[in-house]
């Protein structure tokens, strides 16, 4: 199984690297990963079907570092341009709508994806 696909914006090139071998940090890094990126994700859907733009604000912007550490450039700067919307409040909500689903779209894939890495990671240990 390939641990890069473009098609997923998905590249663990950098965990990795820095993971310098060892299974066991990119099990536990994955597991981080797993546990607090669909809460984020949930986090930012209700805030924004709320219109509540602080929140989705803060959401997006917790997000974002955590799109970058996984390798997911295009959803780290599509999750910005909601942040960025959100804290300008909320002036085209559709717009902001849109972005939001492509990038849980392609996180919920990603997801997926991570959590059989994380298996095969833990077979190995």
């Amino acid at each position: 199984m390939s641990d890069i696909s473009p098609d997923q914006d998905l590249d663990l090139s950098f965990l990795y690297e820095i993971a310098d071998g060892s299974n066991e940090f990119i099990v536990e890094s994955i597991e981080m990963f797993l546990e607090q990126t669909p809460q984020l994700i949930a986090t930012i859907g209700s805030a924004l079907a709320n219109s509540d733009w602080p929140t989705a604000t803060q959401a997006s912007h917790k997000l974002k570092p955590n799109l970058g550490f996984f390798g997911m450039p295009i959803s780290q700067a599509t999750i910005q341009e909601v942040e960025l919307a959100c804290k300008a409040g909320g002036e085209n909500p559709a717009a902001i709508f849109e972005k939001f689903n492509q990038v849980k779209t392609t996180v919920d894939a990603n997801l997926i994806t991570l959590k059989q890495i994380k298996e095969e990671k833990q077979a190995e240990l």
